[in-house]
């Protein structure tokens, strides 16, 4: 199902590109957004593009973020560069305003329900969410600026007025990916488990934060346990909760929302 989703949310981004962004010559952001740009001024395809200047960020998520996000990446990418080269560059409206905002709010969708369902769509996606795990700067955030560039680099090659529309789509998509996708909101886990070490080795290994290990006791059963606890984001509670399933199916686990963090936040 979450593949599923994942393909879907593809369809969504390249629906965007091509019929609101791409034949009004506005950029979208990240890697796509120079894919597209490359595409207008070079004979080259933007979905075979885009794939091939996604590949080594692909390579670099898979060593910061591990396998199953990775996957998930992979899966999007081509799928987005699948979807880009076969759906028809064909605006849905002359009005490049309109195309401005719908083709910023439609991409923004699919990135965040990517980000959501444990993918990213490739590019700047991969590096957002590396900066963002160790800040509390939000994913969207820092995507928005991080495309600065590239509206520097549509106003240079273009006109000024283009790049300005292609601020106003990159800004939308920000907004909608911060939306749909809650990465930098801050929780608590709790775990309370009989196989503390065992969930913590794989913890240790897949998740990019610290882990807090104390001795209990059941107040009824009186049996040996383990308390884990960790500060991390929404977006890692399902893969943690999948975690401590694996190895204990009775384990109490106790989520609430944090403040503030002061100190690392990040594992080193």
């Amino acid at each position: 199902m979450k593949n599923l989703i994942i393909i879907i949310s593809s369809l969504i981004i390249a629906f965007g590109f091509n019929c609101f962004l791409v034949p009004h010559g506005i950029l979208s952001s990240g890697i796509s957004g120079i894919a597209i740009l490359l595409g207008i001024i070079t004979p080259f395809d933007t979905g075979i593009l885009n794939f091939a200047l996604n590949l080594p960020i692909i390579i670099l998520g898979y060593f910061k973020l591990g396998k199953m996000i990775t996957f998930n990446t992979l899966l999007c990418v081509v799928s987005l560069s699948y979807f880009l080269y076969i759906i028809p560059t064909e605006p849905v409206t002359n009005n490049i305003l309109l195309s401005s905002i719908f083709g910023g709010i439609i991409g923004g969708l699919g990135v965040g329900i990517i980000l959501k369902y444990s993918g990213t769509s490739g590019g700047l996606d991969i590096i957002a969410i590396i900066v963002s795990r160790m800040s509390n700067v939000s994913v969207g955030m820092l995507l928005t600026a991080m495309n600065g560039l590239i509206v520097l680099i549509s106003g240079t090659i273009f006109n000024w007025e283009i790049a300005l529309y292609t601020l106003l789509s990159i800004y939308l998509t920000g907004k909608m990916v911060d939306t749909i996708y809650t990465n930098h909101e801050k929780l608590t886990m709790q775990i309370v488990t009989t196989q503390g070490e065992l969930i913590r080795k794989e913890l240790l290994t897949t998740i990019y934060r610290g882990v807090t290990i104390t001795d209990g006791y059941g107040g009824y059963t009186l049996e040996q346990k383990q308390i884990l606890m960790m500060v991390v984001t929404r977006y890692e509670t399902m893969q943690i909760k999948q975690i401590v399933r694996r190895h204990d199916n009775n384990a109490f686990i106790n989520i609430f929302e944090t403040i503030e963090v002061d100190g690392k936040f990040a594992r080193n």
